[in-house]
């Protein structure tokens, strides 16, 4: 049934006045208006809900029953919009948060958003590896974090907020540059320079290469994104990074991500918290704000992501 809230609301106010006219004069509505909200829920329903006595209205059986879930349905409605105009309202508390690397390129901007709307929240952010945030959560000295794939080795709670994707990168004046579609065959003759073995962006760069046949002419093992980013802008080597690590070198034409097959390399990042950990208000509130407008945020950042290969690997 594709019935609505507000038909809902109209179709309890008949049932409390049994008439139209007294719901229309409350809902200020047309006597019209109201009569067609009727015939379009006993159309969705199929079945009839009031008896028509005249000019008067009385509840079926099946309308008896009707109403009793439209009022619980109404009823849950009103609980979720106080519970969001709570969190809207926060006015003040603490509020913890652990992040990978990579989310320190966007995460400062959605906390800023998020304080333009609660000024009073004190926010700490804690920058670690996987291992880590896990440990910090563990410990409750984050109420949550910022990361991939959640571990399934302790009781988690992880939800998706946003796409994660792992672009070519290579100076701007390479040779891949000034190509339409750069065959992944053509990293063998590359010097790639990626992360240290352990890392989730070094797995899904060496399962990208599996995938397709690949061994590069050389290595360079770097444990740092920013490191890489100036290695591969002073023509030492290409790499694959997080496209929200190189957002800034884009914007100024310092660094290039040419196009290639089967990229980007997609992930998801989660905001991941204990199982077992009732979050604050402001937690919670955050929470709700990074799950509605994540994903929002990282497109004006970085753009709409669309093609390539989503991978489980951890972002780290």
């Amino acid at each position: 049934m594709n019935i609505t809230f507000r038909q809902l609301r109209v179709f309890t106010e008949v049932a409390r006045h049994n008439s139209v006219q007294r719901a229309s004069d409350v809902l200020h509505l047309t006597p019209q208006a109201v009569s067609m909200q009727l015939r379009e829920i006993e159309s969705q329903v199929g079945l009839r809900l009031f008896d028509r006595q005249g000019r008067g209205l009385s509840l079926s059986m099946a309308g008896e029953q009707f109403l009793m879930q439209a009022r619980r349905m109404l009823a849950l409605l009103k609980e979720t919009q106080d519970l969001m105009a709570r969190y809207k309202q926060v006015a003040s508390g603490r509020l913890s948060i652990g992040m990978l690397g990579p989310a320190k390129y966007f995460l400062p901007t959605l906390l800023a958003r998020f304080r333009a709307e609660h000024p009073g929240v004190q926010v700490t952010l804690r920058l670690g590896n996987r291992a880590q945030l896990v440990a910090a959560m563990q410990a409750r000295e984050v109420d949550m974090a910022v990361m991939g794939r959640a571990p399934a080795d302790w009781p988690n709670r992880a939800e998706p907020f946003a796409m994660h994707p792992q672009v070519l990168v290579t100076a701007p004046d390479h040779p891949f540059t000034a190509l339409a579609h750069v065959p992944v065959a053509a990293l063998a003759r590359e010097t790639l320079i990626v992360r240290e073995a352990g890392s989730g962006t070094r797995a899904a760069m060496e399962e990208f290469l599996r995938a397709h046949h690949v061994q590069p002419v050389s290595l360079m093992e770097i444990p740092s994104d920013e490191a890489i980013k100036q290695a591969v802008m002073a023509g030492l080597g290409v790499s694959l990074l997080s496209r929200h690590t190189v957002a800034l070198e884009l914007q100024h034409g310092l660094i290039a991500t040419p196009a290639m097959e089967d990229l980007p390399l997609l992930r998801r990042w989660h905001l991941v918290r204990s199982s077992g950990t009732e979050l604050s208000p402001a937690a919670e509130a955050f929470r709700y704000f990074l799950l509605e407008s994540g994903r929002g945020v990282l497109a004006e950042l970085v753009g709409e992501i669309s093609g390539g290969t989503e991978t489980g690997e951890e972002a780290d």
